[in-house]
């Protein structure tokens, strides 16, 4: 009976994809006859199309010898970024395809010579509502430190530490706007899983992660398919998100397991979870409330966690313009580490500063340290910014770790302090 039940649960789950999926490109297969047809039927058709991007040099700069076995132990680690962005649109922009496409070419590690499709995706726009089907990227969340709420998008583990870059999510997102607020409905047909640096890289773990090995709650692996409902709404100072999400988490297990040689590795596990969201954001005046909160069910033990802090401005007080921000962050997190996925901010403190000169440069800064009130290990950061010229760019970065005890997950990285420098130029 229970084999019996978990078939129907499969074929329904399957019927779902192929719904979404079907619907999907029978909605792109019209515009794109629709955007065909007005072609031929005007020859002063309003198309547009638009190509630019960057193309970036990056040097990483490690003053510390690699710590464990297999690592490159060379203190610089230059790469090329390259970042194509093409746009068509017609119909008064109210249809637009978007392609943003991603290739790193790295001189040391192999997992992080990688290509993505950042976005990829066609939208219509029409009266109260929007449509977007395709590799899409989504942002929610208020908070600066940590991004708690943002679970759409998977994390690029090879681009950085800080979680910040994401893989292109294939999904279909129905946007509607009322006058209570907006809401947006995802269904996304496949996952992406996780990116980690590989043998030779550095900022790692002792064990490598052997993405070959990815294992899955779901019998239907990557082809599950994931579901999100966000309603956002403004209430006076008070923006407000509340978001529910059922599907693979973008946070895996690592399990201690062997390759094929009977090695240790560190193979990622997908649960299946629910999670739901809010997230607040109050302005007022020189005053930024902050607050971030989810409930979590599916990996053991549900659990609740949430990040909220304060940002204060004072405007105008460097030079003629510049602009001095003072921030402060507290983040909890109730997981039990031994059936959910680890975290570093289970009780930690950030402060920070940030600087924006408002000048014709655009320099801006930001500075900050996360304290961890159990271990109080601390880790320091700088993000620096400045426009070179009409097409050049540079962007300086700072990672310093202090104190790191051997319970605390940074201490496989204890030795990869760094900076990083890169040149960008855009066409």
């Amino acid at each position: 009976m229970r084999s019996r039940f978990i078939l129907l649960k499969k074929m329904t789950l399957i019927k779902l994809t192929a719904l979404v999926i079907i619907t999907g490109a029978v909605a792109l297969g019209a515009s794109i006859v629709s955007a065909g047809q007005a072609l031929a039927d005007d020859a002063e058709s309003d198309l547009y199309w638009e190509y630019s991007g960057s193309a970036s040099l990056d040097l990483r700069i490690f003053p510390d010898s690699a710590l464990h076995s297999g690592q490159r132990d060379q203190h610089l680690n230059p790469s090329i970024v390259l970042e194509p962005e093409f746009l068509v649109e017609w119909n008064d922009g109210d249809d637009r395809i978007d392609f943003k496409p991603f290739l790193r070419l790295d001189a040391q590690d192999n997992e992080r010579r990688h290509a993505d499709i950042r976005e990829l995706k066609y939208l219509h726009i029409d009266d109260g509502w929007d449509l977007k089907i395709g590799a899409d990227k989504v942002f929610w969340g208020v908070t600066e430190s940590r991004h708690l709420v943002d679970i759409i998008n998977q994390t690029d583990g090879v681009e950085d530490t800080d979680g910040e870059d994401k893989l292109g999510q294939p999904m279909i997102n129905l946007g509607i706007q009322s006058e209570v607020g907006d809401f947006n409905l995802f269904a996304m047909p496949y996952f992406r899983e996780r990116t980690f640096p590989g043998r030779k890289g550095r900022l790692r773990s002792s064990l490598t992660v052997d993405t070959d090995k990815a294992e899955y709650e779901s019998d239907l692996e990557e082809f599950h398919p994931d579901f999100a409902l966000r309603y956002a709404t403004v209430l006076g100072d008070w923006d407000l998100g509340l978001a529910h999400f059922y599907g693979t988490s973008r946070e895996p297990r690592l399990l201690v397991k062997s390759d094929s040689n009977g090695a240790p590795v560190l193979v990622p596990h997908y649960d299946i979870i629910n999670q739901s969201s809010a997230d607040i954001q109050a302005t007022f005046d020189e005053w930024l409330w902050k607050w971030e909160g989810i409930y979590r069910r599916g990996q053991g033990d549900d659990f609740v966690a949430f990040s909220g802090g304060v940002e204060y401005t004072f405007f105008g007080v460097i030079g003629d313009s510049g602009d001095l921000g003072v921030l402060a962050e507290y983040h909890y997190d109730g997981r039990d580490e031994d059936e959910a996925p680890g975290t570093i901010f289970d009780d930690d403190i950030f402060v920070g500063a940030r600087i924006t000169l408002n000048d014709v440069e655009d320099t801006d800064f930001l500075a900050g340290m996360i304290i961890d009130r159990k271990s109080h290990t601390r880790s320091f950061s700088i993000e620096a910014d400045r426009r070179l010229s009409e097409r050049w760019t540079v962007e300086g970065e700072l990672r310093i770790s202090d104190a790191i005890t051997r319970s605390d997950p940074l201490y496989d990285t204890r030795r990869d302090d760094h900076i990083q420098i890169r040149f960008n130029y855009y066409f």
